[in-house]
């Protein structure tokens, strides 16, 4: 069938069960936008405000569905705007595509316009990385590009020229069904098996540690942490993954955006199941204890640490065969002191949640965003403070969802993740959560928002600082360009189209919730803003809890509350003690 390789292009996309393609127009990728125009009903262009935006609600797309991300370029800068969300995809090994344009192959290598070698740049962060140097390559080199993100969880880039695009062809799409490649089953050694429950009957202090490996599989991890008695720990990243953040034995996430119930108890554990992760903060671990890992990528394995046993498998698969050797271990004081650790610090939060005495906290609209949220929200969360509060006291349970860029750590990626998620879910409540910061970096988006008619709720943390890299520079004992000049959000996006709320006590955030609802009940198809106008805090860190006294002095004890006013917290071996 004759068409063009755009349309053949395009074509290819539909096959593999594309809907959404991310980008902005240029001349270099005019003959990819005609093949968009005349396959509009099958393939919907967003046309998004910035190409790193773009990129970002592809890579979103990819976090939360599952299904590969696609995005595009112009030539030259169209296509190097496109990078902070291709290492996002990469650093948290998401199938994405990139198209990129590039100026008509008879001026390649003649100094032209927006003409430059454009293969080098995009080395590091691909799979898959090829210029198209026929038209006819064009629909195969798509085709193999979008199998090679799918089976390598990563970034493909195809760069086209444009008058190949624009040349008609002799196309057939292929009969074979698109589909991605399902979870890869390891075979499970019994010796592994009985070695790692030799272990765990030798332990005194077990604690699961689950990472995003694990997904779909959180009522087996569950199962598991009930029928060994072991405390469950994630990374900020796979709270609700691998672990409802209500489960009785969920303890949290460890590090900086963390928990002091996770911190002490993988400080104080002597055997830690490392499951479906490969987080690069568990360096930092403060502990001795013996490690099993379990990864079905053998690279991974004792990658971040040290580690006791290395076993490739399926982490689902084997706690299942761990679970199905109907050993079962009893509650031990170490668990049940575990438990109470964390219902002191779930009781912290509520505390500084409800205490408006230094004006509105960020825990405050982050708890009242969890009162109001369906039981399948979905929160994009950009990165800084806004992600720590949000993964300490969101209701990360039943249906909810969150993405957040977690590895490359990109600020601005809380309304493209948004925008990519109600598309692809329009019934769905979707939330985009982001500080001062972050959200300056892609405000424009709220334009998106209006364009689609995507009625998303944007909660933007209204401080005026770079919270987290304040806390850094605390602890360096300097401050220099952490402050952020104020802007009214509310002003700024109702001239973007949306409707907007400005809130600074807790009284306005709940009457604002509740005409949000009223406005959703109706239909509304606005974008809606609320800015949020939140005092500074330094949130507690808890990469490094300094509350024990058999491990701290009184003096660094003191010290560290008074830092965070942080009373009535007692360690996890003082609470042991009670249990005796």
């Amino acid at each position: 069938m004759k068409m063009t390789a755009g349309n053949s292009l395009v074509k290819v996309l539909e096959s593999w069960n594309v809907k959404h393609i991310y980008g902005i127009v240029g001349s270099s990728v005019n003959g990819l936008m005609e093949a968009l125009y005349e396959e509009r009903e099958s393939i919907n262009y967003i046309q998004v405000r910035h190409e790193a935006a773009g990129a970002m609600a592809a890579v979103g797309h990819a976090k939360t569905t599952g299904e590969i991300g696609v995005c595009f370029g112009s030539a030259a800068p169209g296509g190097t705007n496109l990078f902070n969300g291709l290492y996002d995809a990469k650093m948290d090994r998401v199938p994405m595509l990139a198209i990129v344009g590039q100026t008509a192959s008879g001026n390649i290598n003649t100094n032209f316009f927006q003409e430059m070698d454009e293969i080098p740049i995009y080395s590091d962060v691909s799979v898959f990385n090829k210029m198209v140097t026929t038209s006819k390559q064009i629909p195969h080199v798509i085709d193999e590009a979008i199998r090679t993100a799918y089976a390598q969880n990563g970034v493909s880039v195809v760069i086209i020229p444009n008058n190949l695009a624009e040349e008609e062809i002799n196309f057939t799409l292929g009969r074979e069904k698109k589909i991605p490649p399902v979870k890869r089953h390891f075979p499970i050694d019994e010796d592994d098996v009985e070695s790692v429950l030799s272990m765990i009957r030798e332990s005194k202090r077990p604690v699961f540690y689950g990472g995003l490996g694990l997904k779909g599989a959180r009522d087996v991890v569950e199962k598991f942490s009930e029928q060994f008695s072991m405390p469950i720990v994630t990374s900020a990243i796979s709270i609700g993954v691998a672990a409802s953040s209500n489960h009785k034995n969920f303890m949290g996430a460890f590090g900086r955006l963390g928990t002091k119930s996770a911190y002490d108890v993988i400080q104080d554990a002597d055997l830690i199941l490392f499951v479906g992760s490969n987080h690069p903060f568990v360096r930092a671990w403060p502990t001795e204890a013996k490690i099993i890992q379990i990864n079905n990528r053998i690279e991974d394995i004792a990658k971040q640490s040290p580690v006791e046993m290395g076993i490739v498998a399926d982490g689902e698969e084997f706690i299942t065969r761990l679970i199905e050797s109907g050993i079962k271990r009893d509650e031990t004081d170490f668990l049940k002191a575990a438990r109470i650790s964390k219902a002191n610090w779930d009781r912290y939060l509520n505390e500084v949640a409800t205490d408006e005495s230094k004006g509105l906290s960020a825990e405050a609209v982050i708890k009242t965003i969890g009162d109001y949220s369906t039981t399948d929200a979905y929160y994009g969360l950009d990165v800084g403070n806004n992600t720590m509060y949000s993964v300490r006291m969101l209701p990360l349970n039943q249906k909810r969802q969150y993405s957040v860029s977690g590895i490359f750590a990109t600020l601005g990626v809380g309304l493209p993740y948004s925008i990519s998620a109600k598309l692809a879910s329009p019934k769905r409540q979707v939330w985009s959560i982001s500080g001062d910061g972050g959200v300056a970096m892609n405000i424009q988006e709220i334009i998106t928002q209006s364009r689609y008619e995507l009625p998303i709720i944007n909660v933007i943390l209204s401080n005026q600082t770079y919270g987290f890299i304040k806390h850094a520079q605390l602890n360096s004992e300097f401050l220099y360009g952490v402050d952020i000049t104020d802007v009214d959000w509310a002003m700024t996006t109702k001239g973007m189209g949306a409707i907007s709320f400005r809130v600074e006590t807790i009284d306005e955030l709940y009457s604002c919730m509740e005409e949000i609802k009223t406005l959703q009940s109706k239909g509304n198809k606005k974008p809606i803003v609320i800015d949020a106008r939140v005092y500074y805090s330094d949130p507690v860190d808890t990469s490094l809890v300094m509350l024990d006294p058999k491990k701290f002095s009184r003096e660094e004890i003191e010290k560290y509350k008074e830092r965070y006013e942080f009373y009535n917290q007692p360690s996890l071996s003082e609470i042991i003690e009670t249990l005796k």
